[in-house]
């Protein structure tokens, strides 16, 4: 009898051993590297904040922060094996998608709003007042000029306004400057560089060429920058685009599982890196359309009792 009673002992503590090794989610040796564009820019701040609640969640040495262009390079240093993880916005995803099924995603994030933004004095009033003038576009093969080109041809103004490579912080001290009359910027609201100078920069209205930016792609929609979010006269009407965060299929379904599970269990410091993590949530979370989710994501959607929607 003592024998059984030592014996169901030890099995008992063998089994709860087995409990709290699995509640720990360790996962030794991984090291991850986080794609998330250009310093000052919401995905690099959020990526910050992301890589050391997973460092602490999955409990490995913390993510390298990899300083990128934006989207376009993002995705592929992913689909090249140069990042496990990325910041994407979903236009791009879209499109490479296309090309490449190899790309499957984790969550959608947070929603990013297009600046179109000139001088406060500027006579600048719409999209097709640009014409004939300096554009900063964005850095190479960043998401910025991925969608400026989109709408500057959905106006009609290709050929017909100059438009100049520069990162945010070049294309706002070159608009200050008058070396460009107005600047692209695509990014969560507020962001951080913009806010520095809000009194010195004005956003434009782009609801005329809306229509046409719907037209090219289902995940662009339509909303609004408050005026109260850079101390601007009145609300601007502009192009929306959700952020996914992205892998290639191959992942282990337990480390895409766990990645999830970190990042919707991180809102809270996510908010303060950034109030436009505020809008991260499970719900909008499985929404990720029409990129396929990861299906250790997806594992981790059912296990909350969300589900895809019809």
């Amino acid at each position: 009898m003592a024998r059984t009673r030592r014996t169901r002992g030890l099995a008992l503590a063998a089994a709860l051993l087995l409990v709290l090794s699995a509640c720990t989610g360790g996962f030794g040796n991984l090291r991850l590297r986080i794609a998330a564009g250009n310093p000052g820019g919401v995905y690099n701040g959020l990526a910050q904040t992301l890589a050391t609640a997973w460092q602490a969640d999955l409990e490995i040495e913390r993510p390298q922060v990899l300083q990128t262009q934006g989207s376009p390079d993002n995705v592929n240093k992913v689909l090249a094996g140069e990042a496990d993880v990325a910041f994407v916005a979903a236009d791009v995803a879209e499109d490479r998608y296309k090309a490449d099924r190899e790309l499957t995603a984790l969550a959608r994030i947070h929603d990013d709003y297009l600046h179109v933004v000139v001088r406060t004095e500027s006579d600048i009033r719409s999209v097709e007042q640009l014409r004939g003038h300096r554009i900063a576009i964005g850095s190479p093969a960043s998401g910025v000029e991925y969608i400026a080109d989109k709408l500057l041809d959905a106006a009609g103004l290709t050929g017909s306004a100059s438009r100049i490579h520069l990162g945010l912080d070049d294309a706002i001290t070159a608009l200050l400057r008058g070396e460009v009359d107005a600047f692209f910027w695509s990014g969560g609201l507020p962001t951080p560089r913009i806010v520095n100078h809000q009194n010195e920069l004005r956003l434009v209205d782009i609801a005329d060429v809306m229509p046409k930016m719907r037209a090219l792609s289902e995940v662009y929609g339509t909303g609004t920058i408050p005026a109260s979010t850079y101390h601007q006269f009145a609300p601007v009407t502009t192009l929306v685009v959700p952020n996914f965060l992205v892998v290639r299929n191959s992942m282990n379904a337990d480390v895409a599982e766990a990645l999830v599970r970190g990042l919707f269990d991180a809102r809270h410091q996510l908010a303060q890196a950034n109030p436009a993590a505020l809008s991260i949530d499970v719900h909008p979370g499985i929404e990720t359309q029409p990129l396929p989710l990861h299906p250790g994501a997806l594992r981790y959607f059912r296990a909350v009792k969300t589900y895809l929607p019809t």
